[in-house]
């Protein structure tokens, strides 16, 4: 795939501007770790399926982050022997860590700053032993071989997230306090890791994408997708939104899809807020007294993918979530006609960036029955929209 059915033509009112002022890494259909240049969207299989990746600005402050053997690195108990192993870029950079004593061996780096610290493992000869990473004094958590996560203390953390063939990435989120001493280690014995793509993400309460560096901290800017759509495409009396997404996690900020007329005054809204795994639907009409309808639902879990559907039509607004009808108000105008001529990844104006995966999205000019909009967010319909 690789980009190979991305072809110039002339944009149209369907299609959204996407910017992002720097390079960024993707999963790819190989489902290898790949460089994405400037500007230019990424399709991600992280999940096995394709989604719109969009992520918010972050920096990776390990230096050497895929040459572990640099001198950047305090080594304790161990020693790193470099480019032994295929790493999740699908190139032969990973490192070995091999102790050399019956102690823990640990790779540290000194005066970090608290945040989302991660790494990718692969087991050679860990036995019962666990991955480890550690912040003095702050907290650790630990893994066993098949990325299952065995203990934690004083941060958050899940079990590693799978790259195939024997890959994890392990990530430990440190909230309060500055890190004096990090580093990742690999229990007591003689065993033996494969280490690659240390990131140090300070502030951050999740990981974000890999960031490569190398002499240099490196940062990932800002993802925005807006613009799209005219008066035409978007029927500002009646219709419905969809989206079929996921949060990259339950971080409590508001994260937005919107129709709207450029501004916060005329909106349909989709959008993850402040309240843990909540999606909320809104319809906004200052002229008429504001907020029209406020639908809410509680997922169990926001970052696993949801298909989501808002109706919008006079006294007759509802909310489906993966098949079922969950919310409805049947009291509340829309808009007049040619009110909603644009589709944002935010909440209309530019604030309140939409960040996650979005696998479709559509605009329905007509407000749909509720049997089609049960079929339309099922989750075994697998029709695919590509445009509206």
């Amino acid at each position: 795939e690789k980009y190979s059915n991305v072809s110039v033509k002339e944009k149209t009112d369907a299609d959204f501007d996407f910017t992002r002022t720097s390079s960024a890494t993707r999963v790819n259909p190989d489902y290898l770790i790949e460089t994405v240049a400037t500007d230019i969207p990424r399709l991600d299989y992280t999940n096995g399926t394709a989604s719109i990746l969009l992520e918010p600005q972050s920096t990776n402050s390990v230096l050497y982050s895929q040459e572990v053997d640099n001198a950047w690195w305090f080594k304790f108990n161990c020693t790193i022997t470099p480019n032994t192993s295929i790493s999740p870029d699908g190139t032969l950079n990973a490192d070995t860590l091999t102790m050399t004593s019956g102690t823990s061996a640990v790779l540290y780096r000194t005066s970090r700053t608290a945040g989302s610290l991660s790494f990718f493992a692969k087991d050679i000869s860990l036995g019962t032993a666990t991955f480890k990473i550690s912040v003095d004094g702050v907290g650790s958590a630990s893994w066993d071989k098949n990325g299952l996560l065995t203990s934690v203390a004083g941060a958050t953390a899940t079990d590693g997230e799978n790259y195939g063939n024997g890959w994890y990435r392990f990530t430990l989120n440190v909230t309060s306090g500055t890190v004096v001493n990090y580093g990742i280690s690999n229990g007591t014995g003689t065993n033996s890791i494969l280490v690659f793509g240390l990131q140090n993400e300070a502030g951050a309460t999740y990981p974000t994408s890999y960031i490569p560096t190398t002499n240099s901290t490196i940062t990932r800017a800002a993802e925005t997708l807006n613009n799209a759509g005219n008066s035409d495409l978007i029927n500002s009396t009646e219709g419905v939104l969809y989206a079929e997404i996921n949060a990259l996690a339950d971080d409590l900020t508001n994260r937005t899809i919107a129709l709207s007329d450029g501004t916060t005054s005329n909106t349909v809204r989709i959008q993850y807020l402040t309240v843990s795994n909540s999606i909320w639907a809104t319809i906004t009409n200052i002229g008429a007294g504001g907020n029209q309808a406020i639908l809410q639902y509680t997922s169990s879990d926001i970052t696993i993918n949801s298909k989501v559907a808002l109706k919008y039509k006079a006294n007759d607004f509802s909310l489906f979530v993966n098949g079922i009808k969950v919310a409805t108000d049947t009291s509340g105008v829309t808009f007049t006609s040619n009110t909603l001529n644009t589709f944002q990844f935010d909440r209309g104006n530019g604030a309140e960036s939409f960040y996650g995966r979005c696998k479709t999205v559509a605009v329905f000019k007509e407000a749909l029955s509720d049997t089609e909009l049960a079929c339309l967010t099922s989750t075994n319909n697998r029709e695919i929209f590509l445009n509206y």
